[in-house]
């Protein structure tokens, strides 16, 4: 396989991502919406994410998006900001290939850098075997809930999988300033 470049997304990269995201919905159970948004609502979404600051990413090989990861606010009141939540979605012909290790290592090292003290992973039909669970342990995250039947799609129940990877020091030590905030 050719190598996996990692690099900013651009809004060029929006209608191979609205792509991407639309498989993930329509045929996965990592997403729990159920209609897939259009290209304008991506767009909104990635402006909304890249003008707060947070790191937006895409895989490609060879000049193709074959991936795309994201972080943002875990949630948005001030106690929360120094928590990131990320994103991840893979092309189906790029699954298994290394393509959401390279992504989530790259946020890892982007979110570290911006000063962020909690990585929050919320999985969607997460499970032991789910390929999300087992990226995000091998990436360093730990296991700290499970919400059982927090979702229904594809006709079941589906249960969410929350996971977390301490950067910066975790809670050892007081931060300085919230991460993104001037």
């Amino acid at each position: 396989m050719t190598s996996i470049h990692i690099r900013p997304a651009q809004p060029a990269d929006l209608p191979a991502i609205a792509a991407i995201y639309r498989d993930a919905v329509l045929h996965g159970t990592a997403t729990y919406e159920i209609e897939p948004p259009d290209l304008p609502e991506m767009t909104r979404r990635f402006h909304t994410i890249t003008s707060d600051g947070f790191p937006y990413s895409v895989a490609e090989i060879d000049g193709v998006v074959i991936g795309y990861a994201y972080a943002s606010h875990f949630r948005t009141r001030p106690a929360y900001w120094w928590s990131v939540e990320d994103s991840i979605y893979i092309a189906p012909e790029a699954k298994g290939k290394g393509v959401g290790k390279a992504l989530l290592q790259q946020l890892i090292t982007d979110c570290t850098a911006l000063g962020f003290r909690q990585f929050i992973a919320v999985i969607g039909d997460g499970h032991d075997n789910s390929a999300s669970v087992k990226l995000h342990t091998r990436c360093g995250f730990t296991h700290c809930g499970t919400i059982r039947g927090s979702g229904f799609k594809h006709g079941r129940w589906l249960d969410t999988v929350l996971m977390q990877l301490d950067m910066n020091g975790g809670t050892a030590t007081l931060p300085e300033k919230a991460p993104l905030k001037d």
